[in-house]
């Protein structure tokens, strides 16, 4: 079974609490990923994803000015590098997100999706 270091995205997408949700869906957009880590004072404070993004855009017709702070998901849920894979997709099933911090040493060292998942579990 594959861990999480051997799946995970290392190549993290950061953006400011005060950036907007224009620029976080931009930087998005231009990586090709569906999820960045809100980061302050190098610590990660939430995840701004898609779903944020859309949620945001449905919700107010001047959410792409607002701040991703405002849409992002607090308390990240983590899980170890060495966590197993198939175990880190049922708790994203569980609660209904789609993409995963990974820590290492109390660090965010990288990224998985419920889609790397599946894909590896096949």
């Amino acid at each position: 079974m594959p861990t999480l270091r051997e799946l995970m995205r290392t190549e993290l997408v950061t953006v400011a609490p005060t950036s907007t949700v224009a620029e976080a869906a931009t930087v998005m957009g231009e990586r090709g990923v569906g999820s960045a880590l809100v980061v302050e004072d190098d610590e990660p404070v939430g995840i701004f994803t898609e779903r944020d993004a859309l949620r945001a855009l449905a919700s107010d017709f001047d959410a792409p000015r607002q701040p991703v702070a405002q849409w992002m998901s607090r308390g990240l849920t983590t899980l170890p590098a060495d966590a197993d894979a198939r175990a880190a997709r049922d708790l994203m099933l569980e609660r209904g997100f789609r993409h995963l911090p990974v820590v290492e040493g109390g660090r965010v060292v990288g990224i998985v999706s419920l889609r790397d998942l599946s894909a590896a579990l096949r």
